[in-house]
């Protein structure tokens, strides 16, 4: 694939860069935050770009001046690059490139362009080999195994180290360091905790005392500044160190490296302490230079006001010249016609011999007549015009000159206009010679730079960083992709240093999984996006495993988890390069009876609770919600009702714990849950694994989340130390340093988790060496006789009830709501209808609330069905509830004054009751979350009729049914063999083997829904 006059592989790079932005404007954006946009009205199309105007709710500011992609809101196909602009009233302009936005676009959504950085990769790949570019194809060929990098140990670290041989270093520690700073490449294999900041911090200080220039770039600007903040402890005391010989490109995000360092190592901020005094000077010049243009405005003023005063009376004289000689042709006019009605009058009557030329002259002179006549009323409108017209020139000339009299006052004492000028030009040379200055003072403190920090991404887009680079230090850089690996190690011009874990969190790339790609271009993706500098340079086998080399170090000894916490780790990530732990086994929480031991499995077997789907699994939550509460109770973190200032340095919740999921959903559950728990947000509580990479707490809690779906869901269907779910696994577990929780639903797991993978490991391991506890031993069994003798607090608890118990609980929950009673319940039966309605009227008599959510009658089997069920819920109603039709619902819910939550199998109202443990659940967030479930749940479309389909007739198979065709209730699709999967999973196509042909339901799906598939 390599293309002539381009170096390998930059055609290679090129393609699969090419491939991440295809894949991004293909793909559906679901993550990223949209902004609807509607009322579309195209203004102009031309050279394949068609400009549209559309209203706009809600607009993202972070949208403005960023790229954007857009889509007409139904369709399914890619995205198109557009340039959006918010107009003044509230409306958006959107220009957009490509087809399918010649016809009309009624409703469109924008989303930011995640592709931007990819796109500018592009631009670095295509100038490389070229005078522009600073990227050196053989530095850059060592992150691919190219060449034989020189290799060796510097015998005298202590040189460059500061107190080196007092370090508190292992050898592996020492090792890689005095490799790094005696050989062009050194690959840092550092896994979690193993003290990798440290040694890369050390490298970057010697490499500065051996007179290099360090250009230190991680892919998260988190981990720039955790870096840069280690190489600031190392060298605060160098001299010319306030002056900038540490700098950070682009905004500091670590608060404490801000505080710490911030005004000697952002460059802005260097530059305006050291050029205070000329910023003062050009501040003075520049307020001297606009005094002295104000002065020269008012000359200018003054002399225009002159030159129209001038204008004004030579208007307002033509004016009155205009008027008098009007009014001297009306004198005249009127004369003419005076004279011609005197000879009217004089020949009199035609009659007689004569009469016939008597009449002639009489018509001729009344002709003449009303000549004059016209001419005089004409001359009388042009003198009054002239006249009205005079008079307002004359009030001009008086604003004119009052105008003119207070600009000559302003000018009372000013020098004249051409000193102003000069002044005013001596002055704009003088700011342009401090500006100038100033410039050169930025550059000046560019140039004292030693060591640069900055993201990937800067360093890819920025044209140049450094006048120099020596030493490029890449960190993090298993989450790097291999082009951005590749161009920044082209930067290189003497050492490199690699150093990172590739079996945590890989690159976020979207091309070696595109369904829209060939299988050609996602195993080229694979291979040239997705690798990351380890694989890439072949120091890891296909299998995972790591294969020694003289430029790789890999560290052994961890710092950060008691050795319980790091067995687990071994055994799921590291089995074949197991971490020796290097710290006391000891916790840095207060002792308390609820977690004690490094390691706790809750095992949420004996309560489980099915739900819609693996991605949330709330008895699960509820345990969480429990432990958060107990470590309250315990005095380990913040309680409900404590005031910030209540709070110590270092005991926030956030210092003390972190709740990690690997779905969502459940990451919004559980951040409402514990919100309600504290009575505040806390950020980085509740996250993600990707969002927890580079941070570490004293206790983390794992929701493993599955065991209410059917299978555990794709995070667990990995397999190889190379596969997602064994780097996600091993991101997750080692964010502990005291202790770790797992809570997880053991019986769910070991029968759907595949034998001797990662995630089996994890949990065998767990099985045999964790502290294990039932989750009724956080969350209690009750029983419903209990709840009255419940404290408020106890009763705010989540808490189990048997079958046998949640008819008598519910009960007593209704008899004690005070605002409203919510009732989800698909199906009604004629008993428990009667039963509940009783106790429903005597609520809705008290002045509650009550709704019941059911499904319409149309979608009952038979007419005879439908009426039964209409009967019931007349019933209903006239016992004062409000029935809400939900067509084809299934949840099975009951809320209670928007706080209390009853989860699990319960029909109330038809005769199938709760076979197995429910759940009451108190959290007003929780109630709020489930209701937005339920509302995103309702369809839009007509109720599904069971009595309309079974009827449906079957497609004749042969001639006539084409792609595009309506038979049998069926809209044919033609679906490529590559997108097949993507048809049925977005709109539930299914094939048609007679014809040959995927179809969809035509009552369901639109044609515009489908539009992608029809010719």
């Amino acid at each position: 694939m390599a293309e002539a006059g381009r170096p390998y592989p930059v055609a290679e790079l090129l393609a699969a860069v090419r491939s991440e932005i295809a894949a991004e404007r293909r793909g559906d954006g679901k993550d990223a935050e949209k902004v609807a946009l509607g009322g579309g009205r195209r203004v102009s199309s031309g050279g394949g770009r068609t400009e549209y105007v559309f209203t706009c709710r809600t607009w993202n500011p972070a949208l403005d001046g960023a790229p954007v992609l857009a889509r007409p809101s139904r369709s399914r196909g890619p995205w198109s690059p557009a340039e959006a602009s918010r107009m003044p009233d509230g409306t958006v302009r959107l220009l957009v490139e490509g087809p399918g936005w010649e016809g009309a676009v009624t409703n469109a959504q924008l989303r930011r362009d995640d592709a931007e950085s990819w796109a500018v990769m592009a631009q670095r790949l295509e100038a490389v080999g070229t005078g522009s570019s600073t990227v050196r194809p053989a530095s850059a060929g060592w992150v691919l195994g190219k060449d034989v990098p020189r290799t060796a140990r510097d015998p005298d670290p202590g040189r460059w180290v500061a107190g080196w041989s007092g370090l508190r270093l292992n050898p592996r520690q020492r090792q890689a360091i005095e490799q790094a700073l005696a050989s062009q490449v050194l690959f840092l294999w550092g896994p979690p905790g193993t003290g990798k900041t440290d040694v890369v911090g050390h490298i970057v200080e010697g490499s500065v005392r051996q007179g290099l220039t360090v250009l230190f770039l991680a892919p998260t600007k988190v981990a720039v500044d955790q870096a840069l903040e280690r190489v600031c402890d190392l060298l605060h005391a160098e001299p010319g160190f306030a002056d900038g010989l540490v700098q950070r490109a682009g905004d500091i995000e670590l608060p404490s490296l801000a505080e710490r360092y911030g005004d000697r190592v952002d460059t802005a901020r260097i530059t305006a302490r050291i050029s205070a005094r000329l910023d003062a000077d050009l501040t003075d010049a520049t307020t001297a230079l606009s005094r002295t243009r104000t002065l020269v405005a008012h000359h200018d003023e003054a002399a225009a006001l002159d030159r129209q005063l001038t204008d004004a009376r030579a208007v307002r004289a033509a004016h009155v010249q205009a008027a008098k000689d009007a009014e001297s042709e009306q004198v005249r006019a009127e004369a003419e016609a005076a004279a011609l009605r005197l000879k009217i009058h004089e020949l009199g009557a035609p009659k007689g011999m004569f009469a016939k030329r008597k009449a002639e002259r009489l018509a001729q002179l009344h002709e003449d007549l009303a000549r004059s006549d016209t001419a005089a009323a004409t001359a009388r409108r042009a003198a009054a015009d002239s006249t009205q017209s005079a008079r307002r020139s004359a009030d001009t000339l008086d604003d004119l000159k009052r105008r003119l009299t207070a600009a000559r006052s302003r000018l009372a004492g000013v020098p004249p206009r051409p000193e102003l000028a000069a002044r005013a030009t001596r002055l704009q040379g003088r700011v342009d010679a401090l500006d100038k200055q100033r410039r050169q003072i930025q550059d000046t403190v560019r140039a004292k730079c030693r060591v640069m920090g900055a993201t990937v991404t800067k360093a890819v887009q920025s044209r140049k960083l450094l006048d120099r680079v020596d030493v490029v230090v890449v960190d993090e850089a298993g989450m790097v992709s291999l082009p951005a690996a590749w161009l920044v190690a082209g930067l290189a011009a003497k050492r490199l240093v690699v150093a990172g874990d590739f079996r945590q969190l890989p690159a976020v790339v979207k091309g070696d999984t595109d369904p829209a790609a060939t299988d050609a271009e996602r195993a080229h993706a694979r291979r040239w996006t997705a690798q990351d500098p380890f694989h890439a340079a072949g120091l890891v086998d296909p299998a995972g495993q790591v294969r020694p080399a003289a430029h790789l170090v890999a560290l052994d000894t961890q710092y950060r988890m008691r050795a319980p916490i790091c067995d687990l780790v071994n055994t799921v990530a590291y089995p074949d390069a197991r971490l020796t732990t290097g710290r006391p086994d000891r916790s840095s929480i207060p002792f308390n009876g609820l977690i004690d031991a490094p390691v706790l499995l809750v095992d949420t077997s004996a309560q489980r609770i099915p739900g819609r789907d693996h991605r949330t699994n709330t008895v699960n939550e509820a345990v969480i919600h429990e432990i958060v509460r107990g470590l309250q109770f315990e005095g380990v973190l913040p309680g409900r009702k404590w005031a910030p200032d209540d709070i110590a340095p270092g005991e926030r919740a956030t210092d003390r714990l972190g709740v990690i999921a690997p779905y969502r959903d459940q990451v919004r559950a559980l951040k409402g849950s514990l919100s309600y728990r504290f009575g505040q947000d806390y950020d980085l509580l509740v996250d993600t694994i990707h969002r927890f990479q580079g941070s570490q707490r004293p206790v983390v809690v794992l929701d493993t989340v599955a065991g209410a779906g059917r299978s555990p869901g794709y995070f667990y269907q990995g397999t190889g130390l190379d596969s997602q779910t064994c780097r996600l696994l091993n991101v997750a577990l080692s964010r502990a340093q005291d202790h770790l929780v797992v809570v997880a639903d053991v019986d769910h797991l070991g029968r759907h988790l595949a034998p001797h993978s990662e995630a089996r490991r994890m949990l065998d391991h767990l099985r045999a060496h964790a502290q294990t506890l039932s989750a009724d031993q956080l969350v209690p069994t009750r029983d419903a006789a209990q709840l009255r003798d419940l404290s408020d607090e106890e009763l705010a608890r989540p808490a189990f009830f048997p079958a046998d118990e949640v008819h008598r609980a519910v009960e007593w929950d209704i008899a004690h709501a005070r605002t409203s009673v919510e009732i989800y319940c698909a199906f009604l039966d004629p008993r428990p209808v009667r039963t509940w309605s009783a106790r429903l009227a005597a609520r809705t008599a008290a002045g509650v609330r009550v709704v019941v959510h059911t499904r319409p009658p149309e979608e009952q089997r038979d007419t005879a069905a439908a009426a039964a069920h209409q009967q019931r819920i007349d019933e209903l109603r006239s016992a004062g509830c409000e029935v809400d039709f939900r067509e084809r619902m299934h949840e099975k819910v009951l809320i209670l004054d928007a706080a209390v939550l009853w989860h699990g199998s319960l029909n109330l109202l038809a005769n199938s009751g709760p076979t197995d443990l429910m759940m009451r659940f108190t959290d007003p967030a929780s109630c709020a979350r489930v209701g937005r479930v339920m509302d995103r749940a309702r369809k839009d479309r007509a109720a599904w009729n069971p009595r309309n389909t079974a009827a449906a007739p079957q497609p004749p198979a042969g001639e006539g049914v084409r792609p595009g065709a309506v038979v049998g209730g069926r809209l044919y699709l033609d679906v490529p063999f590559a997108e097949k999967d993507e048809a049925k999973r977005t709109l539930k196509a299914r094939w048609d083997s007679r014809n040959s042909l995927w179809h969809v339901d035509a009552a369901l799906v639109t044609r515009e829904q489908a539009a992608r598939w029809l010719p």
